[in-house]
């Protein structure tokens, strides 16, 4: 199997799959995320192949992206399969792309190496200046007021109670965003957080010195 053919049709594969997609979780997204997996692979011993593989395709079968979680995942492993990658990395990919995701602070510790990194590049697209740009983009195709002080943050969420329940764009940052830092798995992921995280927290003081009428 020739890996880097086989990347170039994933990659050509999920733009197909992901050009429409108006959640934040776009084909940009999913650029964005392979380059800090890459960043990552740097600095940890991991298998290259099954790390990019698994970050090209880890929102394809999101429930934020698509109803049908389990026809997403099959479609994947038709394509994987149909590309010549053994049905022992296919598990794997599959594997990385069904455990990483947050899900309220509810979902299990990684032990993989390669999970653990593909989780931290995910992470980390949720920090930072685009991590605030794709939080109210998010809020916005769900409906999500921008902010009420009336609806208080949430705590101690089920996966349900985070997916449905009433919550704002700016209680998000207080919900995930401001919790990733301490999650990171990887040295190299903890000091990229570090620097985003301390940017989102000055846009959140100016924003509610804003909100608040200061001038």
């Amino acid at each position: 199997m020739n890996e880097v053919h086989v990347l170039n049709n994933i990659e050509d594969w999920v733009k197909d799959k992901l050009h429409d997609e108006k959640s934040g979780h776009d084909w940009y997204h999913i650029y964005r995320v392979t380059s800090l997996a890459k960043e990552i692979l740097k600095e940890e011993k991991a298998n290259e192949f099954i790390v990019i593989a698994a970050a090209l395709l880890h929102d394809v079968p999101d429930d934020k992206v698509t109803d049908d979680v389990e026809g997403a995942l099959q479609e994947i492993r038709d394509m994987l399969e149909s590309n010549g990658v053994t049905t022992v990395d296919i598990e794997a990919i599959v594997e990385i792309i069904t455990t990483i995701s947050f899900k309220g602070g509810t979902g299990k510790p990684l032990t993989n190496i390669e999970a653990q990194i593909v989780q931290d590049a995910d992470r980390l697209d949720a920090l930072g200046a685009i991590g605030i740009a794709r939080t109210f983009q998010y809020g916005g195709a769900k409906s999500q007021a921008m902010y009420d002080p009336k609806i208080p943050v949430r705590d101690q969420m089920s996966f349900e109670e985070y997916r449905g329940g009433q919550s704002t764009s700016i209680n998000h940052f207080y919900e995930k965003l401001l919790l990733l830092k301490d999650k990171m798995n990887t040295k190299t992921a903890v000091k990229i957080a570090d620097k985003r995280e301390s940017y989102m927290k000055e846009f959140l003081n100016q924003f509610f010195r804003e909100w608040n009428g200061e001038a």
